[in-house]
């Protein structure tokens, strides 16, 4: 039996479900398992707890397939649990003008480091883990099985397989090789998507549920739509109305499919001003000239990718919101975000609280937003709730 013996009291978090394993709370392991194959997860006590997919060259040596002793992790449980995933979906993807969502979304579906997002026909595939590696043909054969009219390309070019000891891998997988850009839609918006090489899977699908909410509160205002990327904001914030609305990110490609973007969606670009600078310097000059904005949204890339660099992360993001804070009119608002699954929820608040008192502004919290409801959250793996923000108010 291949199985893994925990240290005394290093089970709790595992009593509560939690599916990850930490190199300092193993023991011993025993028959020899390779990278991927299922380990049996035995208590000090020689308590059984549960299954999970074994990854030797990770400090996450084991995360949790299941909990439950009479499931079996085979292709049916694979199956299983991704017909489940796409059925949850469904109503999302039957709504009028939604062609795109996350089909997979790891911890969240009780598959972790499987990824998966639609975009029209098309399936890209993210497996970051061992264990996701391990049983590669089994989740392909259920996403052709559930979704026999999609082609299937995987984008495994993610650093988190380095640090599982896996090469990068991309490319078909079932199918057609897709475009280079393909059209989907999400938001109300139509979008040109790059699953070959675009950011993620081709897209960012999590701000899918807050861009229409964003974009409604632009009607006749000058907006900053900072770290734009490939311009959802934007294009709600024109769709809504918006006086004027200043884009910014520092990536020529991404504002090139901006502009593709806001022209596909037929949007009056006239009013919107594309910059490619670095935000950080950019904002300065905005403060120094005395340019203000009626609506600001901050929608940065991860300035934390662990835990040990969260405090620059903090003084980033501080940075970058006190300068926002600034650069408001009276009464102007303030969406800013935080991507950083390190930066909780209560920390990321307080970074902007502090923020606004620095920046001599009277500042109020009118509405909270996270990541779409089809990147659903394990109430046991707390983790998975990466993408937190706020919508700020400022009163003078």
């Amino acid at each position: 039996m291949k199985a893994i013996l925990l240290n005394p009291n290093r089970d709790h978090s595992l009593l509560r479900k939690h599916p990850w394993i930490f190199s300092g709370a193993i023991d011993g392991v025993s028959g020899d398992p390779q990278a991927g194959e299922t380990v049996e997860v035995f208590s000090a006590d020689d308590e059984w707890l549960g299954r999970g997919a074994f990854s030797p060259q990770s400090q996450i040596v084991v995360r949790m397939w299941t909990f439950d002793e009479e499931c079996t992790v085979n292709s049916d449980f694979f199956h299983n649990r991704i017909r489940d995933a796409i059925l949850a979906r469904k109503a999302r993807l039957q709504r009028a003008g939604c062609t795109a969502a996350r089909l997979v979304h790891g911890e969240g579906d009780g598959l972790p480091g499987v990824i998966v997002d639609r975009y029209n026909d098309v399936l890209v595939v993210q497996l970051h883990t061992a264990g996701a590696e391990f049983w590669r043909k089994e989740i392909v054969e259920a996403l052709k099985t559930e979704c026999p009219e999609c082609s299937i390309y995987e984008r495994s070019d993610v650093a988190t397989r380095t640090l599982e000891g896996l090469e990068e891998r991309t490319g078909p997988l079932a199918g057609q090789e897709p475009p280079e850009a393909l059209s989907a839609q999400w938001s109300g918006l139509t979008f040109a998507v790059d699953v070959r090489k675009g950011q993620k899977t081709g897209a960012y699908l999590d701000q899918a549920d807050t861009i229409p909410k964003v974009g409604a509160l632009a009607r006749g205002a000058t907006v900053l739509d900072a770290f734009c990327n490939t311009g959802a904001f934007t294009m709600a914030c024109l769709k809504h109305g918006a006086a004027s609305v200043t884009s910014v990110d520092s990536s020529e490609e991404a504002l090139a499919r901006l502009s593709q973007n806001t022209a596909t969606n037929g949007l009056d670009v006239s009013r919107n001003e594309v910059v490619c600078a670095d935000l950080f310097t950019l904002l300065r000059k905005f403060r120094d000239s005395r340019r203000t904005f009626d609506l600001i949204i901050l929608d940065p890339p991860k300035f934390a990718d662990s835990k040990g660099h969260v405090e620059r992360a903090c003084r980033a993001y501080k940075d970058i919101n006190l300068l926002a804070f600034k650069l408001l009119n009276p009464g102007g608002k303030l969406a800013t975000f935080s991507c950083s699954g390190s930066v909780s929820p209560e920390l990321f608040q307080k970074v902007v609280a502090d923020a606004a008192v620095d920046s001599g502004r009277f500042a109020r919290m009118v509405d909270r937003y996270t990541q779409a409801a089809d990147h659903p959250v394990s109430l046991a793996f707390p983790e998975g709730f990466y993408l937190k923000g706020m919508l700020c108010e400022v009163r003078s």
